[in-house]
């Protein structure tokens, strides 16, 4: 079982990490909307401006003890949500430079430890 200052730690640091990236996504949502399937209905800016709200809120509640667990429900929830985006990105990459391909490639199963550390989150709050 982990410490209270360490979990404190892990909930900051990942609810940081995704109020960060909620804002980059409404600041700067173009390289964004690349990654949303075709298969979704409606603009992928709509998707992008909606996933960047999505986190700064899941960011939000991990960033305070009080809503901490529900946070961490949430943002595994919303790392889940957004693997199809990466796959995406892999894909449509498959034909780019070796070092994009790469990029792509290697954030695939670098959502499965930020799922994990959402649910520890989650468990430990």
């Amino acid at each position: 079982m982990s410490s209270a200052p360490a979990a404190a730690r892990r909930a900051l640091l990942l609810g940081g990490a995704l109020t960060g990236m909620g804002l980059l996504h409404l600041v700067r949502p173009a390289p964004f909307d690349g990654l949303i399937p075709r298969a979704l209905p409606g603009p992928a800016r709509a998707w992008t401006l909606g996933s960047g709200v999505a986190e700064l809120g899941v960011g939000a509640l991990l960033l305070h003890p009080r809503t901490r667990r529900g946070g961490g429900w949430a943002a595994a929830a919303l790392f889940a949500g957004v693997w199809p985006g990466n796959v995406t990105m892999a894909w449509r990459a498959r034909r780019a430079s070796p070092a994009r391909r790469t990029v792509a490639i290697v954030r695939l199963p670098l959502q499965l430890p930020l799922i994990g550390a959402a649910l520890r989150v989650a468990r430990e709050a």
